[in-house]
């Protein structure tokens, strides 16, 4: 019989010193991982299509493919690597950080390589290089972000600090991609076009700030609850258990879908700027007011979720982002500055998902802990990160293919008046429509509101109480 852990919320045994109390340290260290994950996720997301569909002239429809088969990939990556993690012991600086110092400089490096042209060469060769570097980088994401991500969950226990953490982790994705969507036009487009060079400067910057940031993550951040009893567990009973968890699969099902409206729409507002509005440059504005929309519900963040949870907060911001972009779409003849303001009022509304959704992640893997006994971090992050790659295998298929069949022709100086409509259906009708399906899933399906929630938490509070008491 395998015995059952000891998990308790004290200084690892190896360590000489008591350990530090929560507070604003371990906030700006989990505030610069994800700093540091979104130079380059970011990059990729909102740039990665158009450089390979203007720079290295790859079809659009192919573009999709690549995106699909590396995202694919990178989903089975996620959950070996989080296994991978689960079944090692952890060293005297913690489980998870040691494997971001490691894995972080590979990382960068790849990044860089993706967006590295070597004249001269046949289309041929640019498809392969575009397919290896991809999947090079989309593999080494994984060994990064997935320890990155199951950390939140041995850093605290306490569901206001988790919140906190969620809120920190997201404002690092904005300042992230306040640089990249800001500076990022402004930088890798020369008279509204994609220039070669320039996105390779842009990925070398962005890959300095991106290790200093890993660096920052790794000091300050400390790993706190821990497992004094190193055990093996069948991946059979944690897949078992697994399916048992309401919260997590409710959870997989609204950020996959989240995550196919955003990877899509991050790809697809490239065009709808460059093409429709003909300002590329305008993306900088729209990245601004993204970060200025999120900084604005941060301060609504705690007293909306201490007042009605943090189910209901998400719900209200979904629905409020779903109706703005469907006036968008019943608007086709619109402004592009018009546009922009209701599109600030969608980008608030959908600011609160990406505040609170790691406090959701963290509540499912005590879920997970509280019906198995066992804390198994990294490979319930790694399946709830798998849901994400699954979901952006699927946007980056779909982007590439809709792009392709709104018939956008990525050699053509303009195009075709049914090209730039499908373009503004993608970008406004999609996205209204998706928002609102997460906004159901969310109400209707997932079952751990404010006051399940604090009970799960004080529970588990009381039998790692008592297991370090016996121990």
């Amino acid at each position: 019989m395998t015995p059952t852990p000891i998990i308790s919320e004290a200084a690892p045994a190896a360590s000489l010193h008591p350990i530090r109390k929560f507070g604003i340290r371990d906030k700006l260290g989990y505030l610069f991982g994800d700093f540091g994950n979104d130079f380059f996720f970011i990059l990729v997301s909102a740039f990665l299509m158009v450089y390979y569909t203007d720079i290295f002239h790859i079809h659009a429809a192919t573009v999709g493919v690549l995106f699909l088969v590396a995202r694919l990939w990178d989903a089975v990556a996620d959950i070996t690597w989080g296994r991978f993690i689960d079944t090692r012991k952890p060293s005297k600086h913690g489980k998870f950080k040691p494997w971001i110092f490691r894995m972080s400089f590979p990382l960068v490096l790849s990044g860089i390589l993706m967006f590295v042209k070597f004249p001269g060469m046949s289309d041929h060769f640019y498809l392969i290089y575009a397919f290896i570097t991809y999947i090079v980088w989309g593999t080494f994401y994984s060994t990064v972000n997935i320890p990155y991500g199951s950390m939140a969950s041995v850093i605290t226990s306490d569901p206001v600090e988790r919140t906190a953490l969620s809120t920190y982790r997201t404002m690092g994705a904005m300042l992230a991609g306040l640089i990249i969507n800001v500076a990022g036009p402004l930088i890798l487009f020369v008279g509204n076009k994609a220039d070669a060079g320039r996105f390779t400067l842009g990925a070398v910057l962005f890959g300095i700030l991106s290790i200093s940031c890993y660096m920052a993550c790794c000091k300050l951040s400390t790993e706190r609850i821990t497992q004094t009893e190193h055990t093996r567990i069948h991946l059979r009973q944690t897949l078992h258990a697994l399916v048992k968890n309401r919260p997590m699969l409710t959870i997989l099902a609204a950020s996959l879908i989240f995550m196919v409206c955003f990877m899509m729409v991050g790809a697809v507002n490239v065009y709808l700027f460059k093409d429709v509005f003909g300002n590329a440059k305008a993306l900088s504005t729209v990245g601004l007011l993204q970060t200025a929309a999120a900084f604005v519900a941060i301060p609504a963040v705690k007293p909306l979720v201490s007042r009605f949870g943090k189910k209901t907060t998400i719900t209200l911001g979904l629905l409020l982002s779903a109706v703005a972009y469907l006036a968008l779409y019943l608007q086709p003849g619109l402004g592009i500055m018009p546009f922009i303001a209701i599109l600030t009022i969608a980008m608030f509304g959908y600011a609160f998902f990406n505040l609170l959704i790691w406090a959701f992640v963290t509540d499912v893997i005590d879920f997970h802990e509280y019906i198995t006994g066992q804390r198994e971090d990294g490979t319930v992050y790694s399946i709830y990160s798998f849901a994400r790659k699954v979901g952006q295998a699927v946007a980056g298929g779909l982007g590439g293919f809709a792009i392709a069949e709104v018939g956008y022709n990525a050699g053509g100086k303009t195009q075709t008046a049914d090209a730039l409509s499908g373009i503004h259906m993608l970008g406004t009708l999609v996205p209204a429509v998706l928002l609102l399906v997460v906004a159901l899933i969310i109400v209707f399906l997932y079952p751990l509101n404010k006051q399940r929630t604090e009970a799960l938490a004080a529970d588990l509070r009381k039998r790692r109480d008592a297991d370090a008491a016996s121990d």
